[in-house]
């Protein structure tokens, strides 16, 4: 059998590695808050893992996205690493349309 992905509207974020204010309040939904903090119940910070240094909770356990990668809010509220390549051939900017 063959199946079609059902069209969604998703929340994403690029992660610049220099974006750190804006992935904040993506993740927390805590906009404009005195401070950025280094963990969260969604995502955490470890630069030993690797450049940026950004881990995401997802269902599935943490996962690392690297500098470049998508972080999409899905449709239960999760969130979780996409990356580029992958995000460009899924989903397409709604931005004017709704």
């Amino acid at each position: 059998m063959k199946y079609r992905k059902k069209p969604i509207i998703v929340d994403a974020v690029e992660w610049t590695g220099q974006n750190h204010r804006e992935m904040y309040d993506f993740l927390t939904s805590s906009r404009y808050a005195n401070y950025i903090e280094f963990s969260g119940n969604n995502f955490y910070i470890d630069h030993a893992k690797g450049e940026g240094g950004l881990v995401i909770k997802t269902l599935e356990g943490d996962m690392f996205a690297n500098i470049g990668d998508y972080i999409i809010k899905g449709i239960e509220g999760e969130y979780y690493p996409c990356k580029p390549y992958i995000f460009a051939g899924t989903y397409e900017s709604v931005e004017g349309e709704l």
